[in-house]
């Protein structure tokens, strides 16, 4: 008659145990059908070809910047940093010999300054990938690189056209498209304290003019940051960026990382 009570007892024992060693899986480990949230530094890296050199400029200091913004933003970053060409302002990098140059890269910035450099042969082995769907960021002194040219390739792919500049000075930002993703922290009246303000001949068709400055010889507004389309890539462009100090602006910092991120697509 006291047969049945240890089975009894055993099979309350072995359900609290199974319990309890669900309840201590499910504290250490998690619920079994959690989902990990995506964040930004699980995000696929952007391939990046930062092309830097040539005159007037501290390529060094200013591409250190550029990558400890990326870094702050948390925006995951695969570097190529070609630096050729020295310090004049005529050169041809051996890096684009290789006609597949662009074939591992998101995105192109163009933070270089060769004026006199004219060869049609060679400009067209850089804008020919461009034009096939390398996106690109273009920064101050690439507005003048190439200027000497007859032919307007480069000039297409900018999406400006610009020879000169006036003098150093503090110029205020004028944000004429505030909605677009690379404007979202820029701070319309902005102002940038130390740079060159660069006058704009022609703007080419398919550019959109993000905003303006005011030239303090003329009195006629410039555009000094925008986009362009240039075939099947996308461009984002500045006239800023000659000074250490305008590479030491937050807010300029802030508007390179953004405006490569749109360039590169992760952004609409």
């Amino acid at each position: 008659m006291n047969g049945p009570r240890p089975t009894m007892t055993f099979n309350r024992l072995a359900s609290f145990g199974m319990t309890l060693l669900l309840t201590l899986s499910a504290i250490f480990t998690g619920p079994a059908q959690a989902e990990e949230t995506p964040t930004k530094a699980s995000a696929k890296p952007i391939r990046v070809l930062l092309i830097t050199s040539g005159c007037c400029h501290d390529y060094d200091f200013q591409t250190k910047l550029l990558q400890l913004a990326f870094e702050k933003h948390d925006v995951p970053v695969q570097w190529t940093v070609v630096n050729e060409g020295g310090n004049g302002t005529k050169a041809k990098i051996d890096f684009y010999k290789d006609s597949s140059w662009a074939k591992d890269f998101d995105v192109c910035i163009h933070n270089e300054c060769f004026a006199d450099t004219t060869d049609p042969d060679y400009i067209r082995s850089i804008t020919k990938p461009h034009h096939e769907g390398l996106n690109a960021v273009v920064i101050h002194c690439a507005m003048h690189t190439y200027r000497s040219a007859d032919i307007d390739n480069w000039r297409q792919l900018l999406g400006v056209t610009s020879r000169r500049h006036d003098h150093r000075s503090a110029y205020k930002v004028n944000v004429s498209k505030p909605d677009h993703p690379a404007m979202k922290s820029f701070p319309d009246g902005h102002t940038i304290a130390d740079d060159e303000l660069y006058i704009i001949e022609k703007v080419w068709p398919y550019t959109t003019v993000l905003a303006t400055s005011t030239s303090e010889v003329t009195g006629k507004d410039h555009p000094v940051i925008w986009t362009n389309e240039y075939g099947k890539a996308r461009v984002f462009g500045t006239t800023y960026g000659h000074s250490n100090s305008t590479f030491e602006d937050k807010v300029f910092l802030d508007l390179i990382v953004q405006g490569t991120v749109w360039a590169a697509g992760q952004s609409n």
